[in-house]
């Protein structure tokens, strides 16, 4: 039998599958908050001289907190403020977990201030670099007629409903063919009600008609080349080549679909409450960032065509 957890290594390893297997966190934000907490235990062993136990987790102070700030802030790769941000709130998530497992608290965590970081806006393509996003897969001779419908299924499912990636495939053969609306499970374990446009539904239904597998109910609806399921990494890679070939900005990514969902709604009258709903956003100025993006479209096309700007 094991014994008591006494030192803030030995807690770390604990937390991590406390992540994967009762949060069931993503490998990736276990992998991040890992590296996280690891390289802050490190620091405050060498800043202190001695190992880190459970007990001194809770004395850490502020001014001890602030100089592991201070050290990834500094050196050859310096960390960008976004980036600072995100290492501070994963070890406010650690030091949480110390407290409701370990009775050990950290009063002075409160006094430490992240750095301020202006959320960066949106980034969407166009009405008509969507389209072609979708269109350009059919001109490229080299693919499989089933894998042209199912990049052009999978495009139009994102821009079409504004879904994450993740969101896009984790649809199931049960989901096909698709209804009047979707439901969806999205970040946080959310639950929310998309409609389906009938060019989304088209093109889905024209994937199910070419796809070359037997699948199951249960099985993922969009399959990679050799059968199984199609990774969000196969799609970005798809993306990246496709405006590769359309002269498209790095920008334009899968996830800027649901971006351009998002503003061409926005620009089309539909309100914000409205579109936090569809894209499943808890906080409405999550949703507002949406606005400045809108209004600058409008502020270019005002420059470009107004015979006195």
């Amino acid at each position: 039998m094991a014994g008591p957890v006494t030192t803030a290594r030995a807690v770390l390893a604990e937390w991590l599958v406390h992540l994967a297997q009762e949060r069931r966190a993503s490998p990736r934000t276990v992998e991040a908050y890992g590296f996280a907490a690891g390289r802050y235990i490190t620091f405050q062993e060498s800043y202190r001289g001695e190992t880190l136990t459970l007990k001194a987790c809770g004395e850490l102070t502020a001014g001890e907190i602030r100089a592991w700030l201070a050290h990834l802030r500094s050196g050859d790769h310096p960390l960008s403020p976004r980036s600072l941000s995100q290492s501070l709130s994963a070890i406010r998530t650690f030091h949480r977990y110390l407290d409701r497992r370990h009775d050990t608290p950290n009063a002075h965590l409160a006094l430490v201030r992240g750095p301020r970081v202006k959320p960066s806006a949106p980034r969407p393509v166009t009405e008509d670099q969507a389209r072609g996003l979708i269109a350009e897969p059919s001109m490229d001779p080299t693919r499989e007629d089933w894998e042209v419908s199912r990049d052009e299924a999978v495009l139009t499912l994102l821009y079409g409903c504004g879904l994450r990636i993740s969101e896009g495939l984790s649809l199931k053969r049960s989901d096909a063919p698709l209804g009047d609306s979707l439901r969806i499970v999205g970040k946080g374990s959310k639950t929310r009600i998309v409609p389906v446009l009938p060019a989304v539904r088209e093109a889905v239904d024209a994937y199910l008609a070419a796809v070359p597998f037997v699948l199951s109910p249960a099985e993922p609806l969009f399959r990679a080349k050799r059968g199984g399921a199609l990774s969000p990494r196969h799609v970005q890679a798809t993306v990246q080549g496709l405006r590769g070939r359309l002269g498209l900005p790095a920008s334009a990514t899968p996830h800027a679909l649901r971006h351009s969902f998002a503003t061409h709604l926005l620009g089309a009258g539909a309100d914000l409450r409205s579109i936090q709903e569809l894209l499943g956003h808890a906080s409405l100025s999550t949703t507002q960032r949406y606005t400045d993006v809108d209004a600058a479209a409008l502020l270019s096309a005002y420059n470009s065509a107004h015979p006195h700007a």
